[in-house]
């Protein structure tokens, strides 16, 4: 018998020491042979044979989490005339008209792209362009995971469930609260009867630990006896032996709210996969016979045709049957213009239809599709990652359990072996557990990261977590996005060249043909008339010429704009013309010819330039004896020649999955890898890498996924995050040292009875006031 795959969403599971848990507990269930915990996801797979599948799911319920086995709802509407198609396709090819500048830009030319805008549409209906990465789906797998048969064809691990409700509604939150109020009614009630002062303490605290307890014992039947559940058992029962339930009842209190912060930062990131997820549409228009009828998007099957309206989201991934326009790639791609699309061309799942009707036939499944594929990847690229695990973690290991026996040896030993009074010694023993209690290294370490992340957050410089400070100070390596990150994110006007008449005439005139356009090339042209104050004359005849660019009347004299080859069919060029192009071609840049009746009247270049600081942020990296490299979907020729003015190796033509390879051939080589980049082509990279670095501005997805981000975006700011990581970390091990040491000191001292409860007290009060000094020194550091 072949094993079967189970799936389910676990609610509160936040951290990699929660999925450890997990794991350890439902690999002990008889039958299960192989589990996949996903934290990302919140998804825990089980392949199995005869497994109790009710004892795994009352193992993990035991462990405090919830567990909601997966399933998946189907409908469709009913069917509709598919004479309406007919009637969009044409006005859909009415209002649509493709306008392309580039030297040799054919309608759709992936291989080849130089300089070109592949499709640049205006008109009656425009999509929202987005300035993201320059990339080409070269592929249609180019090494992304393709085993979707594998897995359940409607199963969606985002799909909503039970566990999906707000933070301040989870069972986390009414305990946190719960826990809260029984406190601050134990300080009220202290007051009235002072008497019963150390009972109402318990009494509160027993609100939050007895369920804290109880995970503990069941993580320890499950095969992790010292998880932090324990730990925190044990110094809350051991602060209410030698009197000190008050601070007990709080150090509860701190733990839960810290456990439903956890637990919020974890939910916004699976939202964050989530909304990745809802780019695709939730239903599709399907074509049968001569009717459509609009189905759920996630019951096509492979060769379904469909039908895709003009602004509509495309819902599958697929090959164009009939029509012809561009299509928005750059949600998905991260390409900065347009891509011209006609009959058997690839489309793709969640990018925008922008001018005209398409009939696509789908080709893939939609659990397969593009979208899907790359949360995939997000999805294990972070699961691949070796998480540092949180320092009290992996400290109580051997911590927790030397303490409780080197206590107890304290107190039995002497009155056992040598005679000496028990009263003694059960008191250095409970002065000693007291010692040994790890609430000062608790709320040491968290200082430091909390004065460290605030002193960052003034400059913009957003740090998620400790573990993520703790790896950024090892980064020896970066690699970085180019648009968006390296370049502004838009394109340009950087030269203008006219034959006949002077630059202000050629521009005015090049702005009157791209007068009511959305393009990122025309904003470019109409935005330097603006700065430059030109008055744009008015146009007539105004039109455009699919593929190749548009065309107009102004002042009685007949105008084109578009791409050097289609110029060059309706007008010859000059040598010198030839050579001017070429050149501005070279230096990554896309190049529109203006012709005036008939002649070449000037050159327009446009090029995504590169930030203020780029060069200097590099800069301040290599002097920090870090390698940079880019990483870039956009062509050869134009990456090269923004790598040789920024002086940084430069990686070309990248769909996300190669940019996610390069950062793991990168970390094989042993160097510890960040990557920079704002899209959400870039998020599979930026998962896989040691440390993901979002530019301020970019994508959710790119700011969710990534472990950091820069907000102000500026280059410079990523090596005053690794500085401000290190310094950070300096001091997390200088407070440890203050916490162990004054720890170490009087565990002697008590052992030797030069000290007892109350200086052990101190000792404890004591490093907490000298780490928490200490990591207030970060709030003073000078801003960059």
């Amino acid at each position: 018998m072949s094993a079967v795959k189970t799936r389910y969403r676990i609610e509160g599971m936040d951290c990699a020491s929660c999925a450890t848990k997990i794991d350890t507990a439902v690999r002990r269930v008889k039958g299960v042979e192989e589990v996949s915990v996903s934290v990302t996801a919140g998804t825990l797979t089980v392949a199995h044979e005869d497994a109790d599948l009710g004892l795994l799911e009352k193992r993990v319920t035991g462990l405090g989490y919830g567990i909601f086995r997966l399933t998946v709802a189907a409908g469709a509407a009913p069917l509709a005339p598919h004479g309406a198609h007919s009637h969009d396709h044409e006005h859909g090819h009415s209002h649509g008209h493709d306008h392309a500048h580039g030297d040799g830009c054919g309608a759709h030319n992936h291989g080849a792209h130089d300089s070109c805008c592949g499709g640049h549409a205006h008109g009656h209906d425009h999509a929202e362009h987005d300035h993201a990465e320059h990339e080409h789906e070269r592929g249609r797998d180019s090494g992304v995971d393709s085993a979707a048969p594998a897995r359940a064809a409607r199963e969606s691990g985002h799909s909503h469930l039970p566990g999906d409700v707000p933070w301040w509604r989870t069972g986390k939150a009414r305990l946190t609260l719960v826990c809260g109020a029984a406190l601050a009614g134990a300080y009220g009630l202290g007051h009235f009867f002072p008497g019963l002062d150390p009972w109402i303490f318990i009494a509160a605290l027993s609100i939050g630990l007895v369920p804290i307890a109880r995970r503990a014992l069941m993580a320890a039947l499950s095969g992790t006896p010292f998880s932090i559940e324990t730990l925190m058992t044990i110094a809350a029962v051991g602060a209410v032996i030698i009197g000190a339930s008050e601070e007990a009842a709080a150090v509860v209190f701190l733990f839960l709210v810290g456990e439903l912060l956890e637990g919020v930062a974890a939910g916004r990131a699976r939202e964050s996969i989530r909304a990745l997820t809802d780019l695709v549409p939730k239903t599709a228009r399907l074509i049968q016979g001569a009717f459509t009828r609009e189905v759920p998007a996630d019951s096509l099957n492979v060769g379904d045709v469909i039908l895709v309206r003009p602004g509509e989201r495309i819902p599958a991934d697929g090959e164009v049957l009939e029509g012809a326009g561009s299509v928005n790639e750059a949600p998905l791609t991260g390409e900065s213009v347009p891509v011209a699309k006609a009959p058997g061309d690839p489309v793709f799942a969640g990018t925008v239809n922008a001018e005209a009707v398409l009939t696509v036939r789908t080709t893939t499944e939609p659990s397969d599709n593009t979208i899907a594929r790359v949360v995939r990847l997000v999805e294990e690229a972070q699961e691949s990652k070796a998480p540092t695990e949180r320092f009290i973690d992996r400290f109580a290991r051997w911590y927790t359990p030397f303490v409780v026996l080197l206590g107890a040896l304290v107190a039995v030993v002497p009155p056992l072996l040598f005679g000496a009074a028990w009263d003694e010694w059960i008191y250095k023993g409970l002065a000693l557990l007291l010692i040994g209690c790890p609430c000062a290294l608790v709320i040491s370490t968290p200082a430091a990261i909390a004065a460290g992340l605030a002193s960052g957050a003034r400059r913009g410089l957003l740090i998620k977590g400790g573990a993520v400070l703790e790896v950024l100070r090892t980064v020896n390596a970066v690699a970085l996005d180019k648009t968006g990150t390296l370049t502004e994110g838009k394109p340009k006007v950087t030269d203008l060249i006219a034959f006949d008449g002077d630059e202000a005439t050629l521009l005015a005139r090049a702005a009157a043909l791209e007068a009511g356009s959305t393009h990122p090339l025309a904003s470019a042209i109409l935005n330097e008339a603006a700065a430059r104050g030109l008055d744009v004359p008015p146009v007539s005849a105004a039109g455009a010429l699919g593929g190749e660019g548009v065309s107009g009347t102004v002042a009685g004299v007949a105008l084109f704009l578009g791409s050097p080859k289609a110029a060059g069919s309706r007008a010859p060029l000059a040598a010198g013309q030839e050579s001017a192009i070429h050149a501005l071609n070279d230096a990554g840049k896309t190049v529109a010819v203006l012709l005036a009746d008939g002649r070449a009247a000037g050159l327009i270049a446009m090029r995504d330039e590169p930030r203020p600081d780029a060069a200097s942020g590099l800069a301040a990296l290599s002097a920090a004896g870090i390698r940079t490299v880019m990483l870039t979907g956009d062509n050869e020729r134009t990456a090269k020649a923004i790598g040789a003015d920024l002086g940084i190796e430069v990686r070309a033509g990248l769909m996300p999955a190669d940019k996610q390879r390069i950062v793991g051939e990168l970390k094989a080589q042993g160097l510890v890898v960040a990557k920079v980049g704002d899209g959400i082509n870039d998020a599979p990279a930026l998962a896989a890498a040691d440390v993901g670095i979002a530019m301020g501005g970019g994508t959710d997805v790119a700011l969710e996924t990534a472990d950091a981000a820069v907000l102000h975006g500026r280059v410079g700011d990523v090596a005053a995050m690794i500085d401000l990581s290190r310094a950070t970390m300096r001091n997390i091990h200088q407070n440890i040292t203050l916490a162990l040491g004054l720890k170490a000191v009087f565990l002697v001292t008590t052992i030797a009875g030069i000290t007892g409860l109350w200086p052990a007290i101190l000792a404890d009060t004591g490093a907490t006031v000298l780490v928490t000094a200490n990591a207030l020194r970060l709030l003073g550091r000078k801003q960059g």
